[in-house]
């Protein structure tokens, strides 16, 4: 029987630093978080360091979690595919290589479907590790108010269900200007749960 969706919004723990920037000759202080996936999280410790991310004073970072009813191998055929995010994410509309070969530094433009406050984006493969199932890709680019995002997306065997892959997909991003970071959040959740939800449709069919 295919498990029930188990997607959640996570609740980092987070450590507050301050650096000291200058600016026109003046020193100036500016503080960065630290945000970390809580220990509540069952993921694998070579794994969670990749969920740690600096976070600015005009960021914001969260993550989504989705157990699948499928194999690790299953899965990560569909994530890995740098070249084809739409296979699986709707929101895209078609994608192409514009440099590279699939390995990391490969750039890629992606376009998204009409009604979204976006056209296009430029993205970079950041990681790309097969081994211990690793994908991270940053926005370089493009027409959208995604500014300097990065994702990062890790699959591991489920810890209580046989078979099973818990996919944790985190990221940070600037705040636009006219937003919150509680209402970035909700607005870049809500478009990773619809597609890790879509990736487990498409894994647990095949």
């Amino acid at each position: 029987m295919p498990s029930s969706v188990q997607v959640h919004r996570i609740h980092p723990t987070t450590t507050t630093t301050t650096t000291t920037t200058t600016v026109n000759n003046h020193k100036q202080p500016s503080t960065t978080t630290i945000w970390r996936v809580p220990s509540s999280i069952n993921i694998p410790e070579d794994l969670n360091h990749h969920h740690t991310h600096a976070v600015g004073p005009h960021q914001c970072s969260s993550a989504v979690v989705q157990t699948i009813a499928a194999p690790i191998a299953a899965v990560w055929s569909v994530v890995r595919r740098f070249d084809k995010p739409q296979v699986y994410k709707h929101f895209l509309k078609s994608c192409h290589v514009i440099l590279g070969d699939g390995d990391v530094g490969t750039l890629r433009e992606v376009h998204v479907v009409s009604g979204l406050p976006a056209g296009s984006s430029t993205e970079r493969l950041e990681i790309l590790d097969d081994d211990r199932h690793v994908m991270s890709f940053s926005v370089v680019g493009g027409d959208h108010r995604l500014n300097n995002y990065r994702s990062v997306t890790t699959l591991h065997a489920s810890p209580t269900c046989d078979g099973s892959t818990v996919v944790v997909e985190s990221y940070v991003v600037d705040v636009p200007p006219e937003n919150t970071k509680e209402e970035t959040c909700v607005f870049v959740d809500t478009i990773v749960r619809c597609n890790l939800i879509s990736l487990k449709q498409i894994a647990e069919s095949k």
